[in-house]
């Protein structure tokens, strides 16, 4: 019953947010929910909208150490940090934009630019655009980040599994290498299993081959919920 009511109550607010809360984006004009609103409803309802994290939110929140933004003001940073991301990485291939329901960051790293065919050892000529990108997760602390590592369907599934996790792995390391604490980081290989175009013929295949690092802002609501967890 419990449970039922929480969801009552989650359902209300977020209809009371899609008819009441809506704002322009500055970075693409459109007209959509507003994630301050949303963060000023309070971690309950913010968590609820939010993708998965590995090894889940709680514990991560405590082991790194992050203080939360303020609920009324995540939207305001996400917009900041999306539209700085943008202008730091252009022309390199980087693709930044909105996931989990407008809740979370996903920076896509290209195949290609940042590593060779084959390898995990990050480009060299793609580290100073790399460095932009842990400069942006130092100056908002506030945040987890989970490293995803993904591959096509060229080679056998053991392998690209393995260097899924490998790519994955070293994007997390430079990072870490870079200043961003390694408390704030997780990383995981899915290799073929996540698939963006369903193809072999190795034309669309690049698009199967990347690196994502997903930014996840972390409210002093849900600093507060994990810790009350404890």
């Amino acid at each position: 019953m419990i449970k039922s009511r929480w969801l009552v109550s989650g359902v209300a607010a977020s209809a009371l947010l899609f008819t009441s809360a809506c704002v322009t984006d500055p970075n693409t004009g459109e007209r959509k929910v507003s994630r301050t609103a949303i963060g000023g409803v309070g971690g309950v309802v913010a968590g609820a909208l939010l993708g998965g994290l590995i090894g889940g939110k709680t514990g991560r929140i405590i082991g790194a150490g992050v203080g939360g933004v303020a609920g009324a003001a995540v939207g305001y940073q996400m917009d900041k940090q999306i539209k700085e991301l943008k202008e730091q990485t252009a022309g390199s291939g980087v693709d930044v934009s909105e996931t989990d329901g407008g809740q979370a960051i996903l920076v896509n790293l290209p195949d290609g630019v940042t590593f060779a065919t084959g390898s995990y050892a990050i480009s060299s000529s793609f580290q100073a655009t790399l460095d932009k990108v842990a400069a942006s997760l130092i100056t908002y602390p506030n945040s987890l980040i989970d490293v995803y590592g993904h591959t096509d369907t060229v080679g056998s599934t053991s392998s690209n599994q393995v260097l899924s996790e490998n790519r994955a792995r070293a994007v997390a390391n430079y990072l870490i290498s870079k200043g961003v604490p390694a408390a704030r980081i997780r990383w995981y290989g899915y290799g073929e299993t996540q698939l963006k175009v369903q193809t072999r013929d190795n034309v669309a295949e690049p698009l199967n081959r990347r690196v994502e690092i997903k930014i996840v802002p972390i409210t002093q609501e849900d600093v507060a919920a994990a810790k009350a967890a404890q």
